[in-house]
């Protein structure tokens, strides 16, 4: 007879049937693997009865875009203020959107994102829902787990665009939002590497907290504006009160989740760059992607991927700082290549991921990408 415990044999057989660094990862993630199965469930229920599928789909994308989004927004404020409590933290920026999400609701009877769903392809709230709408933000939640920095914008509001002509004029948007980010963080960091990055030594003096609290604020509430209308497309374009509560307090209360989570997995891609936990170089950095996306939002009501501002800012930033003092604090040339590449890959599967969704569930969108693709 086997002297091997029972409970070791049963994972011996397990590990012989499943590769062992497969079976680690179901392993590891059993709990969340088991939460993504119960909404896919949920999702396939709710979606034939447009009142529930409605606030499903808002409820799963409230939480999976603020979860993918963070790192853009208060990923740099979660890492250069690790030593503060996470519930001080909550209070701040939740207070914040509280704010922000209430002067458009008042501003534009009932519409909370400052007029991003008036554009062409959104004006008008679903009547109906199919399985896929109401549940391509669970495809978001996975794509977070994985650390991937996917383009809210691309994913949720792709399936509800009404033709293919809507998605190229948010691709377009964000694409040329990407190359502009990246020239600024370019020449921005190659001009400041060597006089302000330098003198980031020691302790940051005292005023450098509350002014990177209003910038990082300030940067928040634009974000905001932007990207609430990934969240609202679900929802009714004027909500009354009740709903108004409801959309508002449950992002609010997610926001804590966030905060306690620390940004959760996604949060090595701010941790990972140079420099980033320093209170001032996070506030330089939010500083100009703050400008970049007011920029962005005046020109245009057109939804953008605020994400791929975001990843050409600090594209542009590592690549600077990379060539100006590459022995002292930058990554080597070769690294920052490849870091960003390996961000732009994690958003283009992400873009794949939702053109996906958008053909799978419009045949006018399917169509006529057919049509431009030659077929």
């Amino acid at each position: 007879m086997s002297n091997v415990p029972k409970e070791q044999e049963t994972t011996t057989f397990a590990e012989s049937l499943i590769p062992t660094s497969f079976y680690t990862i179901i392993k590891e993630e059993r709990i969340f693997l088991g939460l993504i199965g119960m909404f896919f469930f949920i999702a396939g229920v709710a979606f034939p009865y447009a009142e529930i599928a409605m606030w499903v789909g808002f409820v799963f994308a409230g939480y999976s875009a603020i979860a993918n989004d963070s790192i853009q927004t208060i990923g740099t404020f979660i890492a250069s203020n690790d030593d503060k409590k996470w519930w001080v933290l909550w209070l701040y920026i939740g207070g914040i959107f509280l704010v922000t999400v209430t002067v458009s609701w008042y501003m534009y009877g009932g519409d909370v994102s400052y007029q991003r769903l008036a554009s062409k392809g959104f004006s008008d709230a679903p009547r109906e829902f199919t399985f896929l709408q109401v549940a391509a933000p669970i495809f978001l939640l996975i794509l977070t787990r994985m650390r991937m920095p996917v383009s809210t914008t691309f994913l949720l509001l792709s399936c509800f665009a009404a033709s293919a002509s809507d998605i190229q004029s948010v691709l377009g948007k964000s694409l040329q939002g990407y190359f502009i980010a990246f020239a600024a963080g370019l020449i921005v960091w190659l001009l400041v590497t060597k006089v302000l990055e330098k003198r980031f030594t020691g302790k940051a003096k005292s005023f450098w907290l509350p002014v990177q609290w209003i910038t990082s604020g300030s940067l928040w509430a634009v974000w905001v504006m932007q990207d609430a209308a990934n969240i609202a497309v679900y929802l009714p374009r004027s909500l009354s009160v009740g709903q108004f509560l409801g959309f508002s307090l449950f992002i609010f209360f997610g926001l804590g989740i966030l905060f306690y989570l620390r940004g959760d997995k996604i949060q090595r891609i701010v941790t990972e760059k140079s420099r980033v936990t320093d209170i001032r170089s996070a506030t330089i950095i939010d500083f100009i992607y703050a400008i970049l996306l007011v920029y962005k939002l005046s020109i245009s009501t057109i939804p953008m991927s605020t994400t791929w501002v975001f990843l050409g800012l600090l594209a542009g930033r590592e690549m600077g700082i990379s060539i100006r003092d590459s022995q002292d604090m930058g990554k080597p040339m070769p690294k920052v290549l490849r870091m960003i590449g390996k961000d732009l890959l994690y958003a283009l599967i992400g873009l794949l991921v939702s053109m996906i969704l958008a053909v799978a569930i419009n045949p006018d969108v399917r169509d006529e990408l057919l049509q431009i693709v030659g077929y």
